[in-house]
């Protein structure tokens, strides 16, 4: 298997791993709040990794570069949280596969003009006529799966 199709085949598994995600933080929601979940699901995450980190010893152990990076590098913490929220918000309104269906929807779009400009140091792709019809035939399957 080339690289590049185990690589999808990650992102695919992403993609199913945020659908169950966004599943449980609002069962968690529902129990404890909205803001608590997004605050319980960020500690338990920060539990697991630390344990990956510092007791199974996972990683590349340059965590000391942490002051290297760009300081636009930390506000991915700030976007997990409202990730999190937005997520947690939007299922129980709308479901999950919707929802889910909107949010890669989404992430295309804004994937597609961070590739197309290269912002944050990725390379410049541009956004060619085969990605803008694939990206619509997305937002025509997101339509279909909203209409009620």
């Amino acid at each position: 298997m080339g690289a590049r199709l185990f690589a999808l085949l990650i992102a695919g598994l992403s993609g199913m791993t945020m659908a169950l995600q966004g599943t449980l933080n609002t069962s968690l929601s529902k129990v404890v709040g909205l803001m608590e979940a997004t605050f319980v699901v960020h500690l338990v995450g920060l539990a697991f990794v630390s344990l990956l980190l510092f007791i199974f010893k996972t990683g590349d152990l340059k965590l000391h570069l942490f002051g290297q990076v760009p300081l636009y590098s930390y506000l991915g913490g700030i976007l997990g949280v409202m990730i999190i929220y937005m997520v947690i918000k939007s299922i129980p309104k709308v479901g999950v596969a919707p929802a889910t269906t909107a949010i890669i929807l989404g992430q295309v779009f804004t994937a597609g003009l961070i590739d197309h400009l290269g912002l944050f140091g990725m390379e410049k792709m541009p956004f060619n006529w085969y990605r803008v019809g694939g990206t619509l035939l997305m937002a025509g399957g997101a339509w279909l799966l909203l209409r009620r």
